[in-house]
């Protein structure tokens, strides 16, 4: 009794544990983002607690939802613009990110992010459909409290669900990288230098892209190189770098965000951001699920060899599946027998048969 006791206070004491750190992620997080507020100092294009809130849910489970309210409050609390308002804004940015994890639960989403199944299911429900929660409740929370005009519902509700929507497209992929990521210990040199090379174009384009000229669609072959040499792992940070440069060129004004009003600029970055994302997690899923495609080949033409190889040599003992029956080398050393005693296949070969 003593013991089950003790286990379930230091399982209470871990929850929260877990509780405090999400809200303090989610509160640190609401000040990076704050920095390029549009609307009334609260509402901004890339929100990333949003992110963390749903990576959060996603990795601890529904218990640590109290984090996520608990940070929208303290971020929310010092903007106003009044306690009943401030409780509905905090109450929509919490049902959010628990309307995503029930979605994508629902659609059976796997946190390994490694299917073209898994990749359209985090863009298009967590992201496009479970935000829709938090910009229309927080939108229309200040609109009913006077804050905003009639003309001003639509630009800063598009701008409220932007913010949120690329939250979750852009940095919970990477925190749900960063959960399962292993530090690679067999990686030849140029791996490294390639990975490198990526970094440094990253760079490169945020410079250009935070210009004066134009010159967004440059990201998009950043994208499909990280994708393709480096799936997830490589995607994931790309999408953030190259989604964060679009923001901040968004917030300047500079580029195809010069000349136009609010609403239009968020229409611009929201496709922008959309269509960097898509391109990132769609390719590196796909280019995931072809390696893994091939992995399986290559097994099972192995097991066809072996087998072929042990009916040749005449042993009939069942072939049971890897790691359960004869070890790999077993199976190369009746190979090799097999193809010791096949007959030679030159043109001597050729003559005594039509001998």
């Amino acid at each position: 009794m003593a013991v089950a006791r003790h286990d379930q206070l230091r399982r209470t004491g871990l929850t929260v544990l877990e509780i405090c750190a999400i809200a303090g992620l989610y509160f640190g997080a609401a000040k990076v983002g704050l920095l390029q507020q549009l609307v009334r100092g609260q509402v901004t294009p890339l929100w990333p607690p949003s992110g963390i809130a749903v990576a959060s849910l996603l990795l601890r489970g529904p218990r640590v939802w109290p984090g996520v309210a608990l940070g929208a409050f303290l971020v929310n609390f010092p903007l106003g613009p009044s306690p009943p308002a401030v409780l509905a804004i905090v109450a929509g940015n919490t049902l959010a990110p628990l309307c995503s994890y029930g979605l994508l639960r629902r659609s059976g989403f796997r946190n390994e992010l490694d299917s073209f199944r898994d990749a359209l299911a985090l863009i298009f429900l967590g992201a496009f459909t479970g935000m829709l929660v938090s910009a229309t409740v927080g939108t229309g929370t200040l609109a009913l409290a006077g804050v905003l005009t009639t003309g001003d519902f639509w630009p800063t509700w598009s701008v409220w669900w932007t913010g949120d929507a690329m939250g979750v497209l852009v940095v919970t992929p990477v925190l749900l990288l960063l959960s399962s990521a292993r530090w690679p210990k067999d990686a030849p040199r140029f791996r490294w230098m390639e990975g490198l090379l990526l970094v440094a174009a990253t760079a490169c384009i945020g410079f250009v892209e935070t210009g004066r000229t134009p010159l967004l669609f440059l990201g998009f072959p950043l994208l499909v190189w990280a994708a393709f040499r480096f799936q997830l792992a490589g995607a994931a940070p790309c999408a953030l770098a190259v989604s964060t440069f679009a923001i901040i060129a968004a917030g300047r004004h500079t580029g195809p965000f010069s000349g136009h009003n609010l609403l239009t600029n968020m229409i611009t970055l929201q496709a922008f951001n959309g269509s960097a994302a898509l391109t990132a997690l769609l390719l590196a899923a796909v280019v995931s699920e072809r390696n893994t495609t091939q992995r399986e080949i290559a097994r099972a033409c192995r097991q066809l060899a072996g087998m072929a190889a042990r009916i040749a040599t005449g042993d009939h003992r069942p072939l049971l599946p890897d790691g359960e029956g004869e070890r790999p080398a077993d199976t190369e050393k009746a190979a090799s027998s097999f193809l010791r005693r096949r007959p030679p296949t030159g043109n001597k070969a050729g003559r005594d048969d039509r001998i």
